[in-house]
């Protein structure tokens, strides 16, 4: 799977007119389609679920990329597969049987990735690492869009890939919150893989141009 990957999420998308932006996204140079499912429980907010998820199946040409922040995602893994996710991720935070958790949803046939919120080390991932497809770690306090970069991710960026590499693991890196047209480059040179990205894609004049440059 090739990096410089860019991940627009849907969470900043105008749901009025869902299907004009995803079609827009399948037309642009947007690699994955990124979708943050929030339960109230994980996280304060909630977002959507199994009927916004038909919606995007019937629409979505690109890879599904799907963050559950949700208490026991493994209850709901085998149904966001079944509704066309190709990487499930779980949070670290969220998971008593992560092994468990991260085997069931690659039995199904999708790429499995684990998230770090901001405060939790990466260390944590040592007895994991080797088993997933994509580690995302968040570079904001999940639970809403729209807020600004911890920049302590740069630093979780590089231990992840000492991490990854010490372990002869393949999984990608995945970068999540206040990523924009000011840190994308940094966070790519840095050891980044995929790259979400929401309010900067979506509030933009023209998103689709945007989505170009956080490429460069």
């Amino acid at each position: 799977m090739k990096t410089k990957l860019i991940a627009p999420s849907l969470l900043s998308a105008d749901f009025g007119n869902l299907q004009r932006d995803i079609e827009m996204l399948n037309n642009s140079q947007a690699d994955w389609l990124h979708i943050d499912v929030m339960d109230g429980r994980f996280v304060p907010n909630i977002s959507f679920g199994f009927p916004v998820m038909k919606t995007i199946q019937q629409h979505a040409k690109k890879f599904v990329d799907v963050h559950l922040m949700i208490v026991e995602p493994e209850k709901y893994v085998e149904e966001f597969i079944d509704y066309g996710a190709d990487l499930v991720s779980v949070h670290y935070e969220a998971c008593t049987h992560l092994h468990r958790t991260i085997n069931l949803i690659q039995s199904k046939g999708a790429k499995a990735g684990v998230v770090l919120n901001p405060s939790t080390p990466v260390l944590m991932l040592e007895d994991i690492i080797a088993d997933v497809d994509l580690v995302l770690l968040m570079s904001v306090n999940p639970g809403f869009g729209g807020q600004k970069f911890i920049e302590n991710t740069y630093k979780k960026i590089a231990e992840t890939k000492d991490l990854i590499l010490s372990n002869n693991s393949t999984a990608l890196i995945e970068i999540d919150g206040g990523v924009n047209l000011d840190n994308a480059s940094k966070l790519f040179e840095a050891g980044a893989d995929v790259l979400v990205a929401g309010n900067a894609v979506f509030s933009s004049e023209s998103p689709e141009r945007t989505i170009d440059l956080l490429k460069i």
